[in-house]
């Protein structure tokens, strides 16, 4: 395995047990409920994080840069918990295999991202993937996280006790 990825790897599979634990507490019954008009769907979010690791860690990774247009996002739509259960399963085995096979020239790599063909940055591709796959991904987890809270289910420990659960008791 290559040096660089390597600790990126560790980090990944602690933090997908992590995100599972949250996204099995997503209610079936709430998939279409929102928070806010302007939020996503609890479904919409619970696919998005389920999909990052694969998409963004492997997929766009695996070019040298991504041209995207910030309005055309359209969060995807699930049509029950198993379609969001069975992408996160994909995604994960996807974004580990990238990771483990990436030799530390490709992880040293540039990577540019485009917004409508105007440069937003250029990176080294690691910095990229721990930026749009690990960061990303938390940020979104901790959104999910507080949907959970609001729809009073009981929220899973992530980084040590939750008000609804103690690891240290």
């Amino acid at each position: 395995m290559p040096q660089m990825t390597e600790p990126m790897l560790k980090e990944f599979r602690q933090e997908a047990e992590t995100t599972r634990r949250v996204l099995e507490r997503v209610p079936a019954d709430k998939l279409t409920w929102k928070p806010h008009s302007t939020s996503m769907s609890l479904g919409e979010l619970a696919i998005h994080i389920a999909g990052i690791p694969g998409r963004l860690g492997s997929a766009v990774a695996q070019q040298d840069r991504l041209d995207l247009n910030p309005e055309a996002f359209v969060p995807a739509v699930p049509k029950d918990l198993q379609e969001i259960h069975d992408t996160f399963e994909q995604s994960c085995k996807d974004a580990e295999a990238y990771l483990e096979s990436m030799s530390d020239q490709t992880a040293m790599a540039d990577w540019t991202l485009l917004a409508r063909g105007n440069p937003v940055f250029t990176l080294p591709r690691i910095a990229v993937l721990r930026s749009i796959m690990l960061n990303h991904w938390y940020h979104h987890r901790g959104q999910l996280s507080v949907y959970l809270r609001m729809l009073d289910v009981p929220v899973p420990v992530i980084y040590g006790r939750s008000a609804d659960e103690n690891p240290f008791v």
